[in-house]
């Protein structure tokens, strides 16, 4: 019998899943597509584990240094500083074992998902944090390989133009709750679609920068007026 806890992970996470597989799919294509050896750029499955930065590297890799795509990768995923941030209090009662394997599993429909569960546990919350990150880690790799053998299939309209934008659109609908990651979201998939005719996807480059900064001032000024409450108060 299904334990409680891992059905409501499982349940809340499934329904985060589904705005990614398009995005996952092309990611599939742009790994058999890319100048890379074909293991070496599904290996970014396990490396990386980050749909912007995979996408970012196989697609560069026939244009770009190492150490652009190395600086690439690494802008994209600025966003996961500010999700680390909101998550530090979680983590700093955990179990030094799971201080080095959680951040492993962060993408953006996990911290949508573990950072509202403020109700649970230490001990709870980790289990609900590795149940969700272990399903998404198996199921987008598992949907990357299933995109690389039915590329031929995917429709045009899901390529490397719109797949981000739908991706942090349906993060918008589906999952996220605080007000700044929402605006991360919204302003991340405004920019992507605004930028789509970018070259070497520079879209979802200007879209993961623009949603950081965005989400960071959101932050910052709802911190400020929740400090000026109580100041006031």
């Amino acid at each position: 019998r299904t334990d409680p806890l891992t059905s409501d992970a499982l349940r809340r996470a499934i329904p985060l899943f589904i705005p990614a597989i398009p995005f996952v799919l092309v990611l599939g294509v742009a790994i058999t597509e890319s100048a890379m050896p074909t293991p070496v750029a599904w290996s970014t499955n396990i490396f990386v584990f980050a749909g912007a930065s995979q996408l970012a590297t196989v697609s560069l890799a026939a244009t770009a240094t190492w150490f652009t795509l190395v600086a690439t990768a690494g802008v994209i995923n600025l966003r996961h500083v500010m999700y680390s941030a909101a998550l530090s209090p979680r983590f700093t009662d955990q179990p030094k074992w799971f201080r080095w394997v959680g951040p492993f599993f962060l993408i953006d429909q996990l911290f949508a998902l573990s950072s509202v569960r403020v109700e649970l546990s230490s001990r709870d919350w980790r289990r609900f944090y590795l149940t969700a990150g272990i399903f998404y880690f198996v199921s987008w790799t598992l949907t990357v390989t299933l995109g690389m053998f039915v590329g031929s299939a995917i429709p045009t309209a899901w390529r490397l133009d719109v797949a981000p934008a739908i991706m942090f659109s349906g993060l918008v609908v589906l999952g996220l709750t605080n007000r700044p990651g929402i605006v991360a979201a919204i302003t991340g998939a405004g920019v992507c679609l605004l930028a789509l005719e970018l070259p070497n996807n520079g879209g979802i480059l200007l879209g993961a920068i623009s949603g950081v900064t965005a989400g960071y001032i959101a932050d910052l000024a709802q911190s400020r007026r929740m400090a000026s409450r109580v100041t006031s108060s």
